[in-house]
């Protein structure tokens, strides 16, 4: 310090001084001195980016008319609508529809083809409903105290006692009508139109009617999760051992000891009518459970 006014009376210049504010400036500058990152962050809020944007346009543009280029393209190669000489119109649909009733006994060519002839597909059909609906589960299960989950239900009821009386008269008329209309299809499904994948969407239509006018309370009373796992799993199980005995048999030349009946009765066409109970069961349960846990996070 002394040196430096020293200097300054001599009117030699403080050139430490200079020295530091340099070095300070530098610092300053280091400071502030933005990564790469960050001044991308900058042009984003503050709306630098409209050359990327217009590029980004024009490519998205481009791609979606090659893509439709691409996919008309291909459409012009079909052949055309209704050709007896079509590729569709083949051995394999001539032996469905000309064999169907003699091999599957059922008088509903659709549930015998995806019930017998393509038996493996739908049972994969139906396990997609149900992995769907343990991934919604997962997502959406919500996780609560003991504590909050008596709070919610005290809630709930307040709720539930002010239910609309007429809605809850309606319902008691409707709900038995809708569900046995349901179970109807799905018992009828091999011998008319109908089957596991419709009455089961009937049923649980059903059921969610039943919900919104009674609440979740009554409907857990036989509609629990626990029962919900048990039926689903249950039902997936016996669709897979009985058409894995069924595909056993079939590959060895093996008689079924599973009789077909005769073709227009209900106990008829083997195993379909068994299968279509289970079908009906998986997507009755899976509507409910989306239902359920997209309104109450739960089932």
């Amino acid at each position: 310090m002394f040196e430096g006014l020293k200097n300054f009376v001599d009117g030699v210049p403080n050139t430490e001084g200079a020295h530091k504010t340099s070095k300070k400036k530098v610092k300053k500058f280091h400071h502030h001195e933005k990564t790469i990152t960050e001044r991308l962050e900058d042009d984003v809020l503050n709306q630098k980016s409209d050359s990327f944007d217009r590029f980004y346009t024009v490519v998205a543009v481009i791609m979606a008319i090659i893509i439709i280029g691409c996919l008309l393209f291909t459409v012009s190669f079909l052949p055309s609508f209704g050709d007896p000489s079509n590729p569709a119109n083949n051995i394999v649909s001539e032996k469905y529809i000309v064999d169907g009733v003699e091999d599957t006994h059922a008088i509903n060519l659709v549930a015998g083809m995806i019930l017998d002839y393509r038996a493996f597909d739908t049972l994969g059909e139906s396990t997609v409903l149900f992995i769907a609906a343990s991934a919604v589960i997962i997502l959406l299960f919500a996780t609560k105290t003991k504590k909050e989950h008596d709070a919610e239900e005290k809630e709930e009821q307040k709720y539930e006692n002010k239910h609309d009386p007429i809605l809850r008269h309606g319902a008691l008329l409707i709900v038995p009508a809708i569900l046995i209309y349901g179970i109807y299809v799905v018992l009828n499904g091999h011998i008319s139109p109908g089957g596991g994948f419709s009455g089961g969407a009937i049923m649980g239509a059903a059921i969610i009617l039943y919900n919104l006018a009674f609440g979740d309370k009554s409907t857990s009373e036989f509609f629990s999760f626990k029962i919900y796992k048990r039926i689903i799993i249950s039902a997936l199980m016996f669709y897979a051992l009985s058409k894995s005995y069924s595909f056993y048999t079939g590959a060895n030349q093996i008689h079924s000891i599973i009789p077909k009946g005769i073709p227009g009765n209900i106990l008829s066409s083997g195993l379909i009518l068994p299968l279509n109970i289970c079908v009906g069961i998986v997507v009755c349960c899976t509507m409910f459970g989306f239902y359920s846990l997209f309104d109450r996070e739960e089932i």
